[in-house]
Order: C-alpha cells, then sequence, then structure tokens
C-alpha cells in the first residue's frame, strides 16, 4: 500500500506498522500530485488494484466568513485531488478490474450550520461514486464510499480548535450516538477493506454510514443548542 499526503511524520508512523506500506509525502493540491502518487504506486508494485480517496480537510466555514483562497484550499483537497487521483490511476485499474473506495462523511448527505463548504465536498465526493460507478462499470471497475460518523482523530485541532472545545464536542457527540461512543479509525478502515475486497463485486455506487447510528438522530441541534457556536464534524 502506498500512503500520500502531507504529513511525513504521521505517514512514517504509519508504514513503521507494516512493511508492505509505502509513504509518499505529497501535498495533493500540486499540479503533478496525482500523477507522481500513481507512478510510485505502479512502479513499486506493477499493478494498482485500489484507490482509497481519503485524504480531506475539515473547515470550520460560517458563511460571514468565507473567503476565495479558504474555498479553493477546501475544494482542491476534498473534491479536486480525489478525481485527479482516480483519473491518473484509471488505466491501472481497468488493467485489473479494481475498485474506488472514496471516503465522505455523515456530512456528506446530512446539514449542519457552520461547515455548508465542507460538506458540500463531502456531497460531492458521494455524487462522483454514483456517476463514477455508472460511468466505470463498463470497464468493471467498481466504485463505493464509506461515510464515518464522530470518527477519533486529529481532525477538530486540524480545524483550529483549542482543546477544551474539541472535547466539549466530542463528549456532545458521543452522547448523540446510539450506540454511544465515537468510531474508531480501524473501524472505518474495515469497511474500507471489505468494500475494495472481490467478495464484494457484485456492490458499486453506494454510499455505507458507519457511525453507530449517528445520523438516525438527525436533524442535528441547531448552532445555539451545540457546544459551541459552530461545531465542525469531527470525522474525515
Amino acid at each position: 500500500m502506498l500512503g500520500a499526503g502531507r504529513r511525513a511524520d504521521a505517514l512514517s508512523a504509519t508504514a513503521d506498522l507494516h512493511p508492505n506500506i509505502t509513504a509518499f509525502p505529497a501535498d495533493l493540491r500540486g499540479d503533478s500530485a496525482a500523477e507522481s502518487i500513481v507512478e510510485a504506486a505502479a512502479g513499486r508494485w506493477g499493478r494498482i488494484d485500489v484507490v482509497v480517496n481519503n485524504a480531506g480537510v475539515t473547515a470550520l466555514m460560517p458563511l460571514e466568513s468565507v473567503s476565495a483562497s479558504r474555498i479553493a484550499d477546501l475544494l482542491a483537497v476534498n473534491v479536486t485531488a480525489p478525481s485527479l487521483i482516480a483519473s491518473a490511476a484509471l488505466e491501472h485499474l481497468r488493467a485489473v478490474r479494481g475498485t474506488i473506495v472514496n471516503v465522505s462523511s455523515t456530512f456528506g448527505h446530512r446539514p449542519m450550520a457552520g461547515i455548508a463548504h465542507y460538506a458540500a465536498s463531502k456531497a460531492a465526493l458521494e455524487q462522483f461514486t454514483r456517476s463514477w460507478a455508472l460511468e466505470l462499470a463498463p470497464d468493471g471497475i467498481r466504485v463505493n464510499a464509506v461515510a464515518p460518523g464522530p470518527t477519533e482523530s486529529e481532525a477538530l485541532a486540524a480545524a483550529g480548535l483549542p482543546p477544551a472545545a474539541v472535547d466539549e464536542i466530542k463528549a456532545a457527540e458521543a452522547a448523540r450516538i446510539p450506540l454511544g461512543r465515537r468510531g474508531e479509525a480501524a473501524e472505518v478502515a474495515t469497511w474500507i477493506l471489505r468494500l475494495a475486497d472481490s467478495h464484494t463485486a457484485w456492490l458499486t455506487g453506494q454510499v455505507l454510514s458507519v457511525d453507530g447510528g449517528y445520523e438516525l438522530t438527525w436533524p442535528a441541534p441547531s448552532p445555539a443548542a451545540a457546544p459551541t457556536p459552530y461545531a465542525p464534524p469531527s470525522a474525515c
């Protein structure tokens, strides 16, 4: 597996977990990033069976604080990069009748105040999933997605929230999840692997919610009832 992303230290830590994981530090917003990633993977293993579009940024962006640069940066990672990587890998995926797995979010199909642009970027990824599934089916390429609910990660801190606010949001999210807790990254990864597995060869164009029943509790609380004025999602 080739892991690509901007955080070289996190990639190295992941690569240390297994000898078959190779770290490839790259800014996915770069003009030639997609081609470089695909070339590195194909050069290392001689083929590409699965593309997982997991890179993403969480943006706390109520309408009154939007700017062209913030919107462009969000879309470059969450929308443009998955498109370019999947496109660059297409020849390799066709050769092996491979699979694309996109990582969306509960907020790809559920609204919440203050995160409209993040939610829209994930909604785009879910529409990519359905449309690419139709487009690529004649090539035998399957396209599915997972939509995690609140999952333990560094997304909230990366969005610029202080530790106290992060703890408050995590507690509030856990209280709303029917199974009583936030998810773990390994629980999401399990379903990514299952969607990529050949045993799911008759499944395509689907978005699977992996959220402990979180979306069953919709509608979300209003901003006034939320633990912070605008609570961003803490999943990918």
